[in-house]
């Protein structure tokens, strides 16, 4: 199976300044996805979508391909991921006369992503012949039939929520939220303008890894959880 791992990087952020280049734990953000990418011996190609020379300058000096660098109507705050991923798809065949049968998408924000994250993915996909495989966290406490709505200050039950008070999270059927780490899309169905298409299978992630980097609050948490799990291991 081809596999094609896109990292999409764009100089614009709002929540952090120079965010995908900022450094943590003494190395780039987006050099640990980068090292999880080149690691990963079932990627065919790994390379970074960008518009900003210094990213794509930064992520050469860690080993990655930049092969182009995307065009500006790609990477304002309203660009939608699926057409980023298609035209990195597009160039990289155009330019390797290859047909991927599969891409990766690889967010440069979620650090604890391993290289044996990526080889599982890729086996379930091809395993299962699923449309595609989604990283994913348990919601834990945060369960849906918890919620409520608010009306003019008063709290509303949904129609899903616990079928009494103060359930028992155990009671509750497993929910899973979209970690940010692995979008793996047959090629077929990305074309199709579709991350996700009829079959998704879940790549399930521990909770503490399941860090995605927005704000800078993020950068602290993920510093405290890189000294957590090294002191665990």
């Amino acid at each position: 199976m081809k596999v094609l791992g896109v990292i999409p990087a764009r100089g614009g952020s709002k929540g952090v300044r120079k965010k995908n280049i900022k450094p943590l734990r003494g190395k780039p953000l987006i050099a640990y996805t980068i090292e999880a990418g080149l690691g990963a011996t079932g990627l065919t190609h790994c390379m970074v979508s960008t518009d900003n020379e210094e990213i794509a300058q930064v992520s050469r000096e860690w080993g990655v391909e930049v092969p182009f660098i995307r065009p500006a109507e790609l990477a304002t705050d309203s660009a939608k991921a699926i057409p980023v991923v298609r035209h990195a798809l597009m160039e990289m065949e155009k330019q390797y006369a290859v047909t991927y049968d599969a891409v990766m998408m690889l967010q440069p924000t979620t650090p604890f992503r391993t290289s044996r994250d990526i080889e599982q993915a890729i086996e379930l996909l091809d395993q299962t012949g699923a449309d595609s495989v989604i990283s994913v966290v348990d919601v834990e406490g945060h369960h849906p039939a918890r919620m409520k709505y608010l009306r003019d200050g008063r709290l509303i039950d949904p129609d899903f929520c616990e079928s009494y008070e103060n359930q028992a999270r155990q009671e509750l059927e497993p929910m899973y939220l979209r970690n940010g780490m692995i979008y793996l899309t047959r090629r077929e169905v990305l074309l199709q303008d579709s991350f996700k298409g009829e079959d998704c299978r879940a790549l399930i992630v521990e909770s503490e890894r399941s860090v995605n980097i927005d704000t800078p609050l993020d950068f602290a948490y993920a510093e405290f959880l890189f000294d957590h799990l090294d002191q665990a291991h």
